[in-house]
């Protein structure tokens, strides 16, 4: 048995710990935790206002459902594919679950839309009273992982030898052509995309901030599509591929978004799936048939001989016109670009391809990342290992390696498939500094244009602030963390005193915009209420955002603040210790960068302290 069966059985392993770990944690959740706690974490709607039902054009049966309430500075976790299950609210105050459980299709703002089993139970939700909805176990990821695993720890021919590969250090096999020249990408980006194309078996295209990489991938990918007809483009979150898919389409490429997409719009909608099937020409047809064997359903007479002919015959029809639809969906697009899980979808079934992308390949769980690797025979991972790291919710599983990414082996099994990127285009000098010193070996540097980029003359771009005297943490709750109100109140007063000495008319011309982050949810949540109380940010509210560290993934301020919460006498600093979310944060800045947090409890660990030394010594 090779080394790679053992290890993959070895991550099958730490996959069911946190299987269990998770399934347990969720239902100790919906036993013991408060409906209102629910609702402020963002992992409940109520009270709920339904809408109406209809078939959509998956013929899935869904219905809108509208979050009503105050709470609009609540971020909801709903989002595509997720599993749900409505309740109610009965004369005792107790939660009532429904017995059957839905999938979300599409959520914008306050409005969802959940598709639900065809089988008569949605009419006692839409006659009930106080009805509420709450994201559910999400089964079927852990059971499509699984799969897959097991899939490959079986694998022959060429999904084996991409297994065994990946797990030793034989070299990986490369074409051999002379390079090509790109002259609107750098130095680095240009042999990132040669890498790519050279590849027979893997690349990685390693993107610290502000490096480019989307625009490397892109590129990748439009190069990859001049010698083979279709790709595969896959990542961990519904945010990832909407981001990549959208740079593709103004690149004029024709892409296929399997699942819908995160942020609403009709830009983002032309490309789905589902829209593309309902303006096929064909469609009206289909659906026509559709209606008329749920009617023959609805009407069956007793005694109706005919009547499994003819819903036979109405069924082939339907068949047919359906796979006569996606032969032509599928042949005419050039990039199909799903979440990894996603790219499970029944659409793709029998899907060969000859390249898959991962983008963010370094948030992905590894079992996720082999769910795709079977329908293809190249991959190209980019991401950094050095950001966000995957969720994993079981500390046992984390420490014995569930949070290792397949990017991460390969990065270390074959530095020489790796590019690293090193001309960032977002911060100052100064602020790169510190993360490409620590993180990245001194490697990145500066594009001419950002390196002194500022808001004020002689400004410094990064700054402490000091919180030790203003009193310790609070404890929130189990899996709300720690809130430090005192630090809260001043990360906006802080803020107000650097808007005036910029100046308001500035700050609204050229529309200066500010991220405000907190590694702590409660944090975040006590900050927007106190922002919104605020006279003096009314003005400057569309161009200030508040969000935790994952919240700000891939994303980029003018001015950020980063208020760090944690201040005790022990010095403890919890997961203020996983240095890739700092990483993350302190990256997002442009030209100023504000981290208030008490040095004392900071700086007894050792990247606090040399990052608190690097800012007082500018």
């Amino acid at each position: 048995m090779t080394n790679s069966i053992q290890a993959l059985q070895q991550q099958r392993l730490l996959l069911q710990i946190e299987y269990a770990a998770e399934k347990d944690a969720f239902r100790k959740q919906t036993e013991e935790m408060g409906l209102m706690r629910k609702v402020k974490r963002g992992d409940a709607w109520w009270p709920l206002k339904m809408g109406k039902s209809y078939y959509n054009s998956l013929n899935q049966l869904v219905v809108e459902v509208f979050r009503q309430g105050e709470d609009d500075e609540i971020e909801h976790n709903f989002e595509y594919g997720r599993p749900v299950a409505f309740f109610r609210i009965d004369g005792k105050d107790q939660i009532k679950y429904f017995n059957f459980t839905g999938t979300v299709s599409f959520v914008d703002g306050d409005r969802m839309v959940v598709a639900v089993p065809d089988n008569g139970q949605l009419i006692y939700v839409q006659g009930a009273e106080h009805v509420g909805i709450q994201l559910f176990f999400d089964e079927t990821s852990y059971k499509t992982m699984f799969e897959a695993l097991d899939r490959v720890i079986r694998a022959k021919g060429r999904l084996g030898y991409l297994r065994d590969l990946f797990y030793s250090h034989q070299p990986a096999e490369t074409f051999s052509f002379a390079p090509m020249h790109f002259p609107y990408l750098n130095r680095t980006q240009e042999e990132a995309v040669n890498k790519v194309l050279w590849a027979k078996d893997v690349a990685v295209v390693h993107g610290p901030p502000g490096t480019g990489k989307t625009t490397t991938l892109v590129e990748a990918i439009y190069e990859t599509l001049r010698r083979e007809s279709q790709v595969l483009v896959c990542a961990q979150s519904n945010m990832a591929v909407d981001w990549i898919s959208e740079k593709l389409v103004d690149r004029g490429v024709n892409v296929l978004r399997i699942g819908n997409p995160s942020r609403v719009n009709d830009k983002m909608l032309s490309f789905t799936y589902e829209r593309r099937f309902e303006a096929h020409p064909d469609y009206e047809l289909l659906w026509a048939i559709r209606k008329a064997i749920r009617d023959l359903r609805a009407h069956r007479k007793r005694g109706d001989e005919k009547y499994h002919q003819k819903l036979e015959r109405l069924k082939e029809r339907a068949i047919e016109i359906e796979i006569r639809i996606n032969a032509q969906l599928f042949g005419e697009t050039r990039v199909i670009a799903s979440t990894l899980v996603g790219s499970a979808s029944r659409l793709l079934e029998g899907q060969k391809f000859g390249t898959l992308f991962i983008d963010e390949a370094a948030q992905a769980l590894e079992a996720a990342c082999w769910i795709p690797i079977r329908r293809v025979s190249r991959v190209v991972f980019a991401g950094d290992h050095c950001q966000l790291p995957p969720t994993v919710k079981s500390f046992a599983a984390l420490k014995a390696g569930l949070g290792k990414t397949l990017m991460e082996r390969i990065v270390e099994n074959k530095p020489e498939v790796v590019t690293l990127l090193k001309m960032q285009y977002r911060m100052n000098e100064e602020i790169m500094r510190f993360s490409s010193d620590w993180f990245y070996g001194n490697q990145v540097e500066s594009a001419p244009e950002v390196k002194y980029r500022s808001i004020l003359d002689l400004d410094i771009p990064m700054t402490w602030v000091d919180t030790e005297e203003l009193g310790e943490e609070e404890f929130v709750g189990e899996s709300f963390g720690r809130i430090n109100k005192a630090e809260a109140e001043l990360t906006l007063l802080v803020l107000e005193q650097y808007f005036q000495k910029v100046g308001k008319q500035r700050i609204l011309d050229e529309r200066l915009d500010v991220g405000i982050i907190s590694p702590y949810r409660a944090q975040v949540q006590y900050l927007r209420r106190l922002l919104k109380k605020r006279e003096f940010f009314k003005p400057y509210r569309s161009l200030i955002s508040v969000n935790t560290v994952d919240g700000f993934q891939g994303q980029e301020r003018d001015i950020i603040l980063i208020s760090l919460v944690r201040s005790n006498d022990e010095g403890q600093i919890g997961f203020l210790r996983d240095l890739r979310r700092m990483n993350v944060a302190i990256t997002r800045a442009r030209m100023k960068l504000i981290i208030l947090g008490d040095a004392s409890t900071m700086t007894r660990h050792p990247f606090y302290k040399r990052l608190y030394d690097y800012i007082e010594a500018l």
